[in-house]
């Protein structure tokens, strides 16, 4: 009798491994994984997402049964025990069964299902349902009983505040990702760039004017004609009077179907009546909301103007583009106009460089929120335009400005600070030092 007994508390403490197992498989399986295997037909996947939909009744079925195995489990065995060595086996069945529950039915099976909880949960799935369902009485009146509790202790049902919003969350999920050596470096950036559309303003990505090709419309045909066709780009502004003043958006195609129905002569060549007329778009408008404008409009440029209407630069389908996808060299490696890595481990930076595509192709986090290029970093930490050959230490790095041109600093050289010999991060340096 005292064997068939001990085999029943056996088969309690397998019970009870099974259901730790399918709490830590459950609690951490992956949504999103689960999601997508029901979309694919798995019906297992299925039952796990509509176990993850009921989780205070699943949780209660999982510890009702957890805690009926341990308790009979003990129960069972110190009956035995003490039939076995008298009133000293309450201290035998003690010791052997905290070992028991402890290594075989709570850290083993808990292991097993923390290193594969997919997987798990996809075994466990029907066998949970079938437990719900038989306990589903007994379950019921356990939640009104905590239910009632709650209300009595104030704290309110139903309400699940995240830290974070779910874009934050998924922006943390590919993170992680990338730390665990699952999604590579461009994959993350990529995805990363997508998720910021919405945070970022055309501002942010635009090209400044002072770096914008212009041609002024009032030259003669001849040199207007080889100016527009010398540049790199299709999509030329034209001005007149002054640069601030953009009469219309020429295209090199329209101006080589111009010259060839005047049979290549250029002197009759009107660029302005060619011209298509200027886009004007406000400089604090959300990235996806211009992205959808210019799909909307089928066009691919626009000029940028501030509060007051003057203009601030010009954006392109590209330059939005390239939030995303970054400036490719080659299939590997992911590199910023401006940016020039040197031997000593430093890197030389035009001042123009937005810190975005920094951060991007260094790996950097450089803040962005209070300038866009890094020198407009560099001008807001040290709150004053540097002198060439200053230096300033901050957010774990050291700016040298390499070159000045008037007020615009045009090159600067970054050293990464060690963070033991880095004095203060939280107090940069911004007295102008040598280094």
């Amino acid at each position: 009798m005292g064997w068939f007994t001990f085999s029943i508390v056996l088969l309690c403490l397998f019970v009870s491994a099974f259901f730790a197992a399918s709490e830590t498989a459950l609690t951490g399986a992956s949504r999103a994984s689960m999601l997508r295997l029901s979309k694919q037909g798995n019906s297992d996947a299925t039952v796990v997402s509509r176990l993850i939909n009921m989780r205070e009744r699943m949780i209660g079925a999982l510890l009702l049964g957890n805690n009926i195995a341990n308790i009979g489990a003990s129960a069972l065995a110190t009956g035995v025990f003490t039939a076995w060595f008298g009133d000293v086996g309450v201290l035998y069945a003690t010791a052997v069964m905290t070992v028991m529950v402890v290594v075989f039915a709570e850290v083993l099976p808990k292991t097993i299902a923390i290193n594969a909880p997919d997987r798990i949960s996809l075994l466990v799935a029907r066998p949970m349902r079938l437990t719900i369902l038989l306990l589903g009485p007994l379950l019921a009146i356990i939640e009104a009983i905590v239910l009632a509790l709650m209300k009595l202790l104030g704290i309110k049902v139903g309400t699940h505040q995240a830290v974070l919003s779910p874009t934050e969350r998924l922006r943390g999920a590919v993170d992680l990702l990338h730390h665990e050596g699952k999604v590579e470096k461009q994959d993350r950036d990529m995805l990363g760039g997508l998720l910021d559309l919405r945070e970022l303003q055309v501002s942010d990505v635009m090209v400044h004017r002072t770096e914008m090709t212009m041609v002024n419309a009032d030259l003669p045909p001849e040199e207007l004609v080889r100016e527009v066709l010398a540049s790199e780009y299709t999509r030329i502004p034209l001005w007149r009077e002054k640069p601030e003043n953009i009469i219309g958006v020429l295209h090199a195609k329209d101006l080589l179907r111009a010259m060839r129905a005047n049979d290549g002569d250029m002197s009759t060549i009107d660029a302005s009546s060619i011209a298509l007329p200027p886009w004007f778009v406000p400089e604090m408008r959300p990235v996806s909301e211009q992205l959808k404008a210019f799909r909307r409009r089928k066009t691919h440029f626009a000029l940028v103007v501030d509060e007051y209407g003057e203009v601030e630069g010009m954006v392109t389908l590209e330059d939005i583009l390239e939030e995303i996808v970054g400036d490719i060299s080659d299939e590997h490696d992911v590199v910023v106009a401006g940016v020039r890595a040197q031997p000593d481990g430093s890197v030389v930076v035009d001042g123009s460089v937005p810190i975005r595509d920094l951060n991007r192709a260094m790996d950097w986090h450089l803040p962005d929120e209070e300038a866009t290029t890094v020198a407009g970093l560099v001008i807001h930490e040290a709150r004053s335009i540097p002198e060439r050959g200053q230096s300033f230490t901050f957010h774990g790095f050291r700016f040298r400005v390499l070159r000045r041109e008037r007020n615009r600093i045009t090159a600067l050289r970054i050293v990464a600070v060690p963070r033991e010999s880095e004095p203060d991060e939280k107090k940069p340096k911004r007295a102008g030092t040598a280094f």
